[in-house]
């Protein structure tokens, strides 16, 4: 598998940019839009700990274990969140997704569908990935039906299986999608965004 190389993500919605200190005011102001840090299920680091948190994914990066992204909203410019590529494992090869975390505004809406189908294309089809995994929070019920709407299968659940970041110990449900999956997947996105892009009738 090609080593995992810093590398910007665009369609005409979003651009997915190797994450940079330059980014923290931009990643500040989109967790402050709804107070994401308030979300025990999530990893937004409250006001004042943005700075960790990028120099964090940063050293990851640098050993190899993460590829970490800002997530830039193509019409407004503005920095919406984060995600990332982690567990990064070679001689599968296979990673997962995760880590992400979108603005309040910009929840349930086709950007996170953008996301994921540029990362699934790039993880599929440019790294060769055999498979491609997501991990989430039991308690995190919206994050699990989105990604299963991105055709992702349901693997089972690992029990007792890391801390929280209030320290309490949190059970990981677990999906994969596989390379020989991916052309249907990529279709159904597609289709997805189809819908979701597309102009409401009678909109002026």
């Amino acid at each position: 598998m090609p080593e995992i190389m810093p590398v910007t993500l665009r369609d005409e919605h979003v651009a997915l940019e190797p994450l940079a200190i330059d980014h923290i005011p931009g990643l500040e102001a989109a967790a402050l839009d709804g107070e994401l840090w308030n979300l025990w299920f999530t990893s937004v680091p409250p006001p004042g700990q943005m700075h960790a948190y990028v120099e964090k994914a940063l050293a990851a990066q640098a050993e190899g274990r993460m590829q970490p992204f800002a997530i830039r909203e193509a019409t407004s410019g503005q920095i919406v969140g984060s995600t990332r590529f982690y567990d990064i494992e070679d001689t599968v090869p296979r990673m997962a997704i995760g880590y992400t975390w979108y603005a309040q505004s910009w929840q349930k809406t086709h950007l996170n569908t953008c996301c994921k189908r540029l990362l699934l294309q790039h993880a599929f089809e440019t790294v060769g990935a055999a498979s491609v995994q997501f991990h989430t929070d039991i308690y995190n019920v919206n994050s699990q039906r989105a990604i299963a709407r991105l055709g992702a299968t349901q693997e089972g659940i690992l029990r007792s299986h890391q801390k929280r970041p209030n320290g309490t110990v949190r059970d990981t449900v677990c999906f994969s999608i596989l390379a020989t999956e991916w052309e249907g997947v990529k279709r159904s996105l597609d289709l997805r965004l189809e819908r979701l892009t597309a102009p409401v009738q009678g909109a002026r």
